[in-house]
């Protein structure tokens, strides 16, 4: 039998909830209050919350100094182009360590996720190397290939904890029906692992898309995406906190609406799971 739970447990509950939430959410909040301040206000000592002047003047200057559309654009090719392509890869990797093991599979998913243990920097200096020999420096292409590899182990080991959870016995019933291994991965395995895929896909994105590091170091111009954008606004004569937090704010605003139609679309799912 479930425990019952009081009702003032569950307001303890609920508060310690919401005091964590907005405690994680607070410098995004801080962030974007800051952005519709002055300069003046936004180093003001005691800080300003709410009782302050607000201004757009911020957006204004950013978008006059920045081409916002071309950032946003390069940060949705890469981090999608990434994500899709990392799919493709590890879908069948991870379909094959899950229902064809052999005696050195978990060695091989700890050795994939060893790999993110070594600091970026220590790998740094050959790719740069290898970027500049086959001309993708700078290129959208190079950081989509970048991107993908750095968190491959990552939804490789994603997806193989979603297939280890369908049973053998469906794929066995759809070989024995004369289904192809194409069909197989196509038709059986992938729709019933589409909750996994998604949430792998969403997380992939979502790491591609704050990754610093690799496009701050490998574009210049031409492929540099929203986090090259905020980057910029860090100049030798000082930091600008009002100006920088408006391009923060421009830079997150569209992977907090991702977040927020991704969850309205799991809480519609979930209903909709629960009624049939």
């Amino acid at each position: 039998m479930a425990r019952s739970v009081s009702s003032r447990r569950k307001l303890i509950n609920t508060g310690l909830a919401w005091a964590i939430g907005l405690l994680i959410f607070f410098p995004i909040l801080w962030t974007i209050l800051t952005s519709f301040k002055t300069e003046a206000q936004a180093i003001a000592s005691p800080p300003l919350f709410l009782n302050f002047d607000w201004t757009l003047e911020n957006y204004g200057v950013v978008m006059e100094r920045s081409n916002y559309a071309r950032f946003l654009w390069n940060s949705i090719l890469i981090a999608g182009g990434s994500t899709i392509l990392g799919l493709i890869v590890a879908v069948p990797a991870a379909w094959s360590m899950a229902f064809v093991p052999s005696r050195r599979t978990k060695d091989i998913l700890l050795w994939m996720l060893s790999t993110k243990m070594l600091p970026a920097v220590g790998v740094l200096y050959p790719i740069y190397l290898l970027f500049i020999q086959l001309g993708l420096l700078d290129s959208r292409a190079g950081l989509v290939i970048v991107m993908m590899l750095i968190n491959l182990p990552i939804i490789v080991w994603m997806l193989y904890t979603y297939f280890r959870e369908i049973p053998v016995e469906i794929l066995e019933a759809a070989r024995m029906d004369g289904a192809t291994l194409r069909e197989e991965v196509l038709y059986i395995l992938t729709p019933m692992a589409i909750p996994g895929i998604a949430s792998t896909m969403l997380l992939n994105f979502i790491l591609a898309w704050n990754e610093a590091f690799w496009t701050l170091n490998l574009t210049a111009v031409n492929a540099a995406p929203l986090t090259a954008f905020i980057a910029s606004y860090s100049s030798p004569e000082g930091l600008f906190f009002a100006k920088l937090s408006a391009a923060s704010t421009m830079a997150i605003a569209p992977i907090l609406i991702l977040g927020w139609f991704s969850q309205k679309q799991l809480v519609r799912g979930l209903t909709f799971g629960a009624v049939k």
